[in-house]
């Protein structure tokens, strides 16, 4: 619905206010071997002539996947051109994204026509959409995750985003892609250690909203990441439950504030100080890591509160050990967490809006975190890790 309203305050003056209300629609779906020529769930077919698509990967998923994306387009004969861009958070940049927009000038793409299609993990998905939210101000895009965290955190969202100025995700948008597709048969080819990392996101929701995906994860959670969230023997399927509950979740908080015009939003837990300790750490530090080290903090900060109890912290920081994520860092520092707080402060309106847990499976949202909170909650983390070192070494 548009409306324009003339305002008439002076005989010599006039206004005019312009209203208009865009729908957003978009698809996120499971699937499996997406990229058989046979499944056209990538490529539906086209109005009229050939179909003709510029495709967007990684370095590592072109090595891992790049001969059957080139078969997948050739068995529909589909005219494609791939773009190979370097992974890595450090490669997270508005120049990674330019390489994206002249590809697409060079290619001739019909920005009507010819969706963007990515593949790869959140770091290419956010440097994509980025790319096609300005190019000619909107050029459509399919999103293919091939990691953990682009399937349950940045392939749902509409958000997209690139490093600047030494912050992370500095400059951005909000720009939905038509659709997102879902296969979790790329994760059998992923690092356990980056299976790991998207376990971390999925636990954000887990401590935040879904107290009964937490105890699924701490039933499963080392059995899932041995097998890399596939199907185990039978007919059991505790990585698909985990993956479907945390993809509800996230889209259950996301679809009413797309736009985050309201500021106090729960999956912004584990967002406060992490990007300024992935930042700092880069890139010895991965994104989940950092969340989760966040998340093991405030964690801490709830229990001085009164939030989370003594029994309820020791069952999320094992689990957050036995998922094989770290639950402190040494840049984790007093001056470190005053200035991520002062940073998340200017974003968030003047306000903490700090997502704190309550028991697990909940959260509230505080405003009056100290230093010498942060200075204690830092200090109770860095005594477990030595304790659970010591244990180890026993």
């Amino acid at each position: 619905m548009s409306e324009i309203g003339l305002h008439v305050t002076h005989s010599a003056n006039k206004s005019w206010t312009v209203r208009n209300v865009q729908p957003v629609e978009y698809d996120v779906v499971l699937c499996d071997d997406v990229l058989d020529p046979a499944n056209q769930a990538i490529l539906p077919v086209p109005a009229q002539g050939r179909a003709r698509r510029l495709v967007v990967v990684d370095a590592n998923v072109d090595a891992l996947f790049g001969q059957a994306i080139r078969a997948y387009f050739d068995g529909n004969d589909v005219e494609h051109r791939v773009l190979v861009l370097e992974p890595g958070e450090i490669n997270k940049t508005v120049e990674a994204s330019i390489r994206v927009t002249t590809a697409m000038d060079d290619f001739g793409v019909d920005r009507r026509r010819e969706p963007v299609i990515a593949i790869g993990g959140g770091v290419l998905l956010d440097v994509v959409g980025y790319a096609c939210s300005i190019y000619r101000r909107a050029t459509p895009f399919v999103r293919v995750p091939t990691t953990l965290i682009g399937l349950v955190d940045a392939g749902v969202g509409v958000k997209t985003g690139v490093n600047a100025n030494g912050h992370k995700n500095r400059l951005g948008t909000y720009f939905a892609a038509e659709r997102t597709l879902l296969d979790r048969k790329f994760l059998t080819t992923l690092p356990r250690r980056h299976v790991s990392n998207g376990l971390a996101e999925i636990l954000k929701i887990a401590l935040i909203k879904d107290r009964e995906l937490f105890d699924l994860m701490e039933a499963t959670g080392e059995h899932v990441l041995e097998a890399k969230m596939q199907r185990g023997p039978g007919s059991v399927d505790p990585a698909l439950e985990i993956i479907d509950r945390a993809i509800h979740g996230m889209l259950t908080e996301l679809q009413p504030n797309l736009w985050e015009k309201t500021l106090e939003r729960v999956v912004d837990y584990g967002h406060t100080f992490s990007p300024s300790l992935e930042m700092v750490a880069l890139p010895a530090l991965l994104h989940g890591e950092a969340v989760c080290i966040d998340m093991a903090l405030t964690t801490c900060l709830g229990e001085q509160r009164g939030l989370v109890t003594e029994e309820e912290r020791r069952r999320v920081l094992e689990l957050m050990t036995r998922l094989e994520l770290p639950t402190w860092h040494p840049l984790l520092t007093t001056d470190l967490l005053q200035r991520a707080l002062a940073d998340t402060v200017r974003h968030r309106d003047g306000q903490q809006r700090l997502p704190l847990p309550v028991g697990i499976g909940s959260a509230c949202f505080v405003n009056d975190v100290s230093p010498q909170e942060l200075a204690d909650a830092a200090a109770a983390l860095e005594a477990f890790e030595l304790a659970q070192e010591s244990a180890v070494r026993a």
